[in-house]
């Protein structure tokens, strides 16, 4: 919550950022730090409100892997458990001396072979049970793996801004007064032309007893780039018309408030925009520092070496 002694009153704080104005209704940051909004909505039923697409493409491979994984080991021990409880006799070439146990794994395999439609032959279906059971299975592992195929495809194929945000946001020197700065860096093989930055103030402000959201629209030094090969260190000079204009240090680790940064650039790579956003609490905020230079000549001064692993570096300095 913030105190209105150091608060820049003449700055002019934005009425449509679809966040909302009033405070006591809403929890935590407004952006997650990976970029996704801080909301859990409820009120509707949650196979209406989730998207399975949308879940699935957006999942961490790990989990993605292991979800498909699961369902192909699932889905076959449920077809194993129908032949096995249809009759072990209706499938041809089974070796009916084993042990119950093998006599499953057996079907299991068979389930295997027939859902992914490599058939070996080695065992087949007899009865008419068992055959309906098997052609279902096989319809079943096509559609199966058209819609993994799909996923994949989307996974591979989804525009994503491949930028990397410092952890930290900086006030800085900045000339004769002090600028707010955050570095953003491409971190993979992709070119970005024609990037472009926004950024937004949020704060939380109690007047007359009444909590309101307030946001306000950050100037920056540089809205605008041609290329993004290197670093690109967002500044907001701190100047008389910025709401952060008389905060000091004490301020940014007493008041609640969020930076909210944005980023749209043209990806050549998928030949497609693409966007990323990220946000910062004034907890992430440190204030007097400035960055370590990311990018030097290499030595034999024919390419220009970019050290990623310095995206978070900086060092502190005094401010007047």
């Amino acid at each position: 919550m913030a105190s209105l002694k150091n608060i820049n009153r003449s700055a002019k704080a934005d009425k449509n950022t679809g966040f909302g104005t009033n405070a006591n209704s809403y929890g935590g940051r407004f952006i997650n730090k990976n970029g996704t909004a801080n909301i859990e909505k409820r009120g509707i039923h949650f196979l209406h409100r989730i998207s399975w697409y949308h879940t699935m493409i957006d999942l961490p491979r790990w989990k993605f892997m292991s979800i498909l994984l699961l369902f192909y080991v699932g889905i076959n021990f449920l077809f194993a458990s129908i032949y096995y409880a249809i009759g072990i006799e209706y499938l041809n070439g089974i070796d009916s001396s084993g042990s119950n146990w093998v006599q499953f794994g057996q079907a299991y395999f068979f389930s295997a072979q027939t859902f992914t439609t490599v058939g070996y032959g080695h065992i087949s279906p007899s009865g008419f049970m068992a055959s309906l059971v098997s052609a279902a299975e096989a319809l079943i592992g096509l559609l199966s793996f058209a819609i993994a195929t799909g996923l994949f495809f989307g996974r591979f194929s989804k525009p994503t801004a491949f930028l990397k945000f410092s952890h930290n946001a900086l006030i800085s020197p900045y000339g004769e007064i002090k600028g707010l700065m955050i570095r953003t860096s491409p971190f993979k093989n992709t070119n970005f032309t024609d990037a472009e930055a926004k950024m937004t103030l949020g704060m939380s402000i109690e007047e007359n007893g009444i909590r309101t959201n307030n946001f306000y629209s950050l100037e920056l030094e540089l809205d605008k780039i041609n290329a993004l090969t290197l670093s690109w260190t967002l500044v907001h000079p701190i100047t008389e018309n910025s709401p952060l204009y008389n905060f000091t240090k004490e301020d940014f680790e007493n008041i609640h408030g969020e930076i909210l940064v944005f980023i749209k650039t043209f990806d050549d790579m998928f030949s497609n925009t693409v966007a990323i956003r990220t946000s910062y609490t004034f907890d992430e905020v440190v204030y007097g520092a400035k960055f370590e230079p990311m990018y030097a000549r290499s030595t034999d001064n024919s390419k220009t070496i970019l050290n990623l692993d310095k995206l978070d570096t900086f060092n502190t300095v005094t401010l007047e």
